[in-house]
C-alpha cells in the first residue's frame, strides 16, 4: 500500500512538472495611474490564452526597501524569473515598483539635493500605493480577493495593508519579514536623513556578501547572477548610468522610528491578522535575522493557519541566490494547498 501511495505522488509531481513545462507565459507591462500626474510601473505574468482567474491563483509582490520589484521578482536567472515560475502554474502574478523605484513616476524631489526634502515614501504613502494596485487588479479581474507577497519592508507594507483591507487579501506571504530589532542594524545609517539615498553596484554586493559565510561565497551566487541582476536593476534609474541607483529613504526613517527605535515598536500589529500567513526567510539573513519571525509568528493569534519556515543556506535575497528553488516552492505550496480543515478530510 504505502509503494503504491507513493507511486501516485510521483506520477501526481511529474503531471505537474510537466504541466508546468508545457504552459506558455506572457508578460505585459502596466502603468497604474495614482495620484496627480503619478503612474505605478505594473509587471504582470500569466499563462498565454487565460485571461479570467481565481481569487487563490492572483498573487501581487511588493518589493523591499531599496531595489524595485520588476527586476528582482522577475529576474530571469537559469531560464525563468520567479513570476515565470508561477505563472506556469496558473497564476496571474503581479510585481509593482513603487513611486520613487524603478520605472515607476518620481518624485520632482528626487532630482534634487537630497538634503533639501524630508524622506519619500513613507510606509503610510506606500500602503495607499499599493492599494491603488490592488483595486486596479480587483477590478481587472472582476474579483474580491487577492494574494499578497512581500518582501523584507516589503513584508511589511502587506502586512500594514493586510490589517486595514483584510476583505481584499485571500493570503499573505511574508519573506523575510522585518520585525523588532534586538541586534545592531547591519549597515550604518546617516544621522540626517534626506530625501533619498544613492547605492552604488558595490555597495550591494559588499551587503549581499557580508550575510555568507566565508567558504559559501564562491558557489552561493552563480556566476553572472549578480551581474545581469544589476544590470536589469540599476538601469531603471537613468541619472545613475548602470552604476548608481536612487533610492527613497521614507523607508530608513520609518525603521528608525519603529522596528530600530529604542525601545522597538511594532509598525503593524499582528492579531489584527485573519487570512493564512506564511513566514519564509533564509538561515544567514543579516537584515531580516531569524529570530524576528520567530517572535513575529506567535503573535499572529487570530491567521486562519500559518507557517514559519527557514530555508537552509540562503541570505536576505535568496530569490536570486542558488537555493531559490527553495523559496518558490514553498511559497507556491502555502499559496495552492487546501486550508487544514479541508484537507484532513481528503
Amino acid at each position: 500500500m504505502l509503494r503504491f501511495m507513493i507511486a501516485i505522488v510521483l506520477v501526481l509531481a511529474a503531471t505537474a512538472a510537466t504541466y508546468a513545462q508545457d504552459i506558455k507565459v506572457v508578460g505585459e507591462d502596466i502603468r497604474v495611474p495614482y495620484g496627480d500626474g503619478v503612474q505605478i510601473f505594473v509587471r504582470n505574468k500569466r499563462p498565454e490564452g487565460v485571461q479570467t482567474f481565481k481569487s487563490d491563483r492572483i498573487a501581487i509582490m511588493m518589493h523591499g526597501a531599496t531595489y524595485p520589484g520588476s527586476s528582482t521578482f522577475d529576474l530571469p536567472v537559469a531560464g525563468k524569473s520567479w513570476m515565470d515560475y508561477m505563472a506556469e502554474r496558473g497564476f496571474d502574478v503581479y510585481a509593482l515598483d513603487l513611486p520613487g523605484y524603478g520605472r515607476s513616476t518620481r518624485p520632482a524631489a528626487m532630482d534634487l539635493p537630497p538634503d533639501q526634502n524630508p524622506p519619500l515614501m513613507r510606509g503610510t504613502e506606500a500602503v495607499k500605493a499599493i492599494d491603488a494596485v490592488v483595486d486596479y487588479v480587483l477590478k481587472r479581474r472582476g474579483v474580491e480577493k487577492v494574494n499578497l507577497v512581500g518582501h523584507s519592508w516589503g513584508a511589511t507594507l502587506c502586512a500594514t495593508y493586510t490589517t486595514q483591507n483584510q476583505a481584499k487579501v485571500a493570503r499573505l506571504v511574508l519573506y523575510a519579514p522585518v520585525w523588532l530589532r534586538t541586534t545592531a542594524m547591519p549597515h550604518q545609517v546617516q544621522a540626517k536623513l534626506g530625501a533619498y539615498r544613492v547605492v552604488t553596484r558595490e555597495q550591494t554586493l559588499a551587503r549581499w556578501l557580508s550575510g555568507i559565510p566565508e567558504d559559501k561565497k564562491a558557489s552561493l551566487i552563480p556566476a553572472g547572477w549578480f551581474d545581469t541582476w544589476a544590470s536589469a536593476t540599476f538601469a531603471t534609474d537613468p541619472k545613475g548610468e548602470g552604476k548608481s541607483l536612487r533610492a527613497p529613504n521614507g523607508v530608513v526613517q520609518d525603521s528608525l522610528e519603529y522596528f530600530g527605535a529604542t525601545p522597538p515598536r511594532a509598525y503593524w500589529e499582528p492579531t489584527k491578522i485573519t487570512s493564512p500567513v506564511l513566514l519564509v526567510l533564509a538561515e544567514w539573513d543579516r537584515d531580516a535575522p531569524p529570530y524576528m519571525a520567530q517572535t513575529l509568528y506567535p503573535l499572529l493569534t487570530n491567521a486562519a493557519w500559518k507557517r514559519h519556515v527557514v530555508l537552509s543556506a540562503g541570505t536576505h535575497f535568496i530569490v536570486m541566490e542558488i537555493n531559490r528553488i527553495l523559496l518558490f516552492r514553498t511559497v507556491q505550496q502555502f499559496l495552492e494547498e487546501a486550508p487544514p480543515a479541508a484537507s484532513a478530510t481528503q
